[in-house]
């Protein structure tokens, strides 16, 4: 009986010793396959983040003309839901809406900086059509520090 519990204490403690490398390896390897991923799919992840976001009707009282993606794409973890989401660099512009508070605004089709924002779950990414203005995907990772942690392959 001694040896039976000797030999689960044994194994209890290895287990405790071993569990954080292994989540530790198991999130590298869960980035690592979101980044292979997110370049593979990224053109049609950036289409479908243009016809989400331009129906979204943010900012209010324009129209989504174009968005350039830049090459810059940066990558961070939530810190409470521990999700993988892709912060990619975009220049967008757009039109003012004929009748809307913004038709007479001069920098309404001004170019406008942001990155737009990709959420990896479940093995799969996609988009809620977010994009955050005046930011490249560094910046804007170091502005929500307190909810995203930066990850690199």
């Amino acid at each position: 009986m001694y040896i039976a519990l000797g030999l689960f204490v044994f194994v209890l403690l290895v287990f405790a010793v071993s569990a954080k490398p292994l989540v530790r390896w198991l999130r590298q390897r869960e980035v690592a396959e979101a980044m292979q991923q997110f370049r593979s799919r990224r053109e049609q992840l950036e289409a479908k983040f243009f016809d989400l976001a331009s129906t979204l009707g943010k900012p209010r009282d324009v129209r989504w003309t174009t968005c350039d993606w830049q090459p810059e794409v940066s990558f961070a973890r939530d810190r409470e839901s521990g999700l993988i989401t892709a912060f990619a660099s975009v220049n967008v512009s757009f039109e003012a809406i004929a009748g809307g508070d913004m038709e007479d605004v001069e920098h309404v089709g001004l170019l406008r900086d942001g990155c737009a924002l990709f959420h990896y779950q479940d093995g799969q990414w996609g988009t809620g059509g977010r994009v955050v203005f005046n930011m490249n995907p560094r910046d804007a990772i170091a502005r929500f520090a307190t909810q995203y942690e930066e990850v690199v392959a």
